[in-house]
This record gives C-alpha cells, structure tokens and sequence, in this order.
C-alpha cells in the first residue's frame, strides 16, 4: 500500500500529537538520566538531547508504566483465581527502517522503564539473532536480501517469544555479531525472567496478512503486548544511512576482521556512491515492500523530522 494511503489511514486510527502537546502528558516523571547516560545510548548518528528525552520519552515511559502495571495487576488477579504463578514479561515491539533509530529508542525506553519500581528488570532482544547464518542465505541465494522477512528463521522467533509468554524461566537467543555480519556459532542470549522485554526488529510487526496463503501461521505481532514504529521520510532515511555509512567506514569498518573492512580502504565519495546504491537497492526495497505496509500496526509511532528529532506522536485510538 503506498505510504500517502497509509498516512490518510493514520488520521483515522489514531490521536495525533504535536511535539508540545505530548510533552504535556509527562506530569511529574522525574529526568533519571544524566547527559552520561546518555551518551552510552545514542546511536552512531544520532544527537539525542535531554530536552528530547523530557518532551518525547518521559510521557512515553509514563504512559507504558501504566499499561505494564495493568498487566501486572491482571496476571495477580487470575494467579489469585488459579491459585499459581508464572513469571510473564510484558513485551514491547520496536520496528521502523534501517537508521531510523530503532536501537536508541530501544536503549531509551530501557533506561526509563527499568527505573520504575514496578519493573526493574528490561532486557532488549534484537531480531538479528534470528536471521539465518550467511552459509544459509548464501545457500538460499539471499544474502542481498537480507534483512527481508525470507532471510529471518520465523520459526525459532516465534517460539522465542512464544517461550517467554509461556512463564518459562530462562529462555535463550542466537547471538548476532555485527563485527562478523553473522550469527555467532555456539553462543546465545541468556533471557532470565525480565518484568519487561523491548523487541527490536525489522519485522515484529507483520502479521498473517502479509502472507494471504499462511493464514493460519502465528507470527511475532500476535505476542507483543505493545509496538511503537519509529517513522521517518525516506529522504531523511536514505541520508541517515549515508552518515552512519561514512561514520563506520572511519570507525567499525577499520577492524580487521570486519566484514565490511575493505570499505575502510576507498575514498569518501566512492563510498557515498557504494552507500546510496545499497540503500536504493536492498533496504529501500524492504522498507517500502516490507515495513512501512506495517506501520499502521503499531499503538504508537513516532515521527522524526531533520536531526532524528521526534515531531510527532501518533498513539492509537
């Protein structure tokens, strides 16, 4: 659906808020975070302030401590009623483009959340972990693709979340490495009975309507309790990614054993080009096929205007 369609569908689905507006809906919520923390959150390219922090994410943690605690409350009523307990974390999907910032919002929410002492507990689980090795996609003709819903093993995610909605006590992740650009053999993520888990990923929000002839399939979008999508323009995505292209190729890129190493060694405008050719080709592709068809999904989106600060606030009716 072409995204002009998807944002006439916005004004109907959900309440609209001028940055200003929603800044209000942070009452009292104390700023926990000092310009420190801050600085371990930020993402490569992203100049995230306090004030952005006060006027956009305090209300939004104000307004998920709510929704947490109401579930906490219900789960003690019905362990009450069964006379058993199960440790259930509430779930929050994260999704948007590639450079959109999904990691730092990611990062954010678990700073703030995990201050509440309701839910101290919040871990963050990327969807990278659930991609297929390389030796895998290459096998399958997908390494160009990957990124796109065909290159993740949907199965082991959704029993992933599907084991942490089910109580059980430890619950593990593959682990991805961004050095290598693959999984990482024989290593996984330990997820030990967190009040909150903050999915990130390209594709936590699709559902069985982007696959009409797997209907009956359960996807992640069915166990999250609460999604958020992390919206942008095009244009400023492309010149996002473009930025952080150079910023690793001077930084990352330089190790040795990097995987995108041999970008480090070419000149700066070659590497614009390289850059602008992968975005048009690979993740302009899955955005506008695979992730902005999601967006009118999720209960909350932020919209980001120039300097990746947030302008909007859409949250759902």
């Amino acid at each position: 659906m072409p995204a002009t369609q998807l944002a006439k569908q916005h004004v109907f689905k959900y309440l609209d808020f001028e940055r200003e507006a929603w800044s209000t809906l942070r009452q009292s919520v104390p700023l926990t975070l000092a310009e420190d923390d801050l600085e371990r959150i930020r993402g490569i390219n992203e100049k995230l302030s306090l004030p952005e922090v006060c006027d956009i994410y305090l209300p939004l943690s104000r307004l998920l401590n709510l929704y947490v605690k109401a579930r906490q409350d219900r789960r003690e009523v019905l362990a009450n009623f069964l006379g058993s307990r199960k440790h259930v974390p509430y779930i929050i999907g994260v999704s948007g483009s590639v450079a959109g910032g999904k990691s730092t919002t990611s990062r954010i929410l678990q700073a703030l959340l995990q201050r509440w002492p309701e839910h101290p507990k919040v871990d963050i689980v990327t969807t990278d972990g659930f991609l297929f090795p390389n030796k895998v996609l290459e096998e399958k003709g997908l390494m160009q693709r990957k990124g796109f819903p065909e290159s993740y093993d949907q199965k082991a995610l959704v029993d992933f979340v599907s084991s942490l909605k089910s109580g059980e006590p430890v619950v593990t992740a593959p682990m991805y490495s961004h050095l290598s650009y693959d999984i990482v053999q024989d290593r996984q993520i330990k997820v030990e009975q967190p009040d909150i888990v903050i999915l990130e990923g390209l594709n936590v929000l699709q559902s069985a309507r982007d696959y009409p002839n797997q209907s009956r399939q359960v996807f992640v979008s069915d166990y999250l309790d609460f999604s958020i999508f992390v919206d942008a323009q095009p244009n400023l995505l492309e010149t996002w990614y473009i930025e952080r292209f150079l910023k690793l190729r001077s930084s990352a890129f330089t190790h040795p054993n990097n995987y995108f190493h041999h970008y480090a060694q070419i000149e700066e405008t070659k590497a614009v080009d390289i850059a602008r050719q992968i975005w048009s080709s690979i993740n302009y592709v899955n955005l506008i096929e695979n992730i902005l068809p999601t967006r009118g999904r999720a209960d909350l989106i932020l919209e980001k205007g120039a300097n990746h600060e947030v302008s909007r606030v859409r949250l759902r009716k």
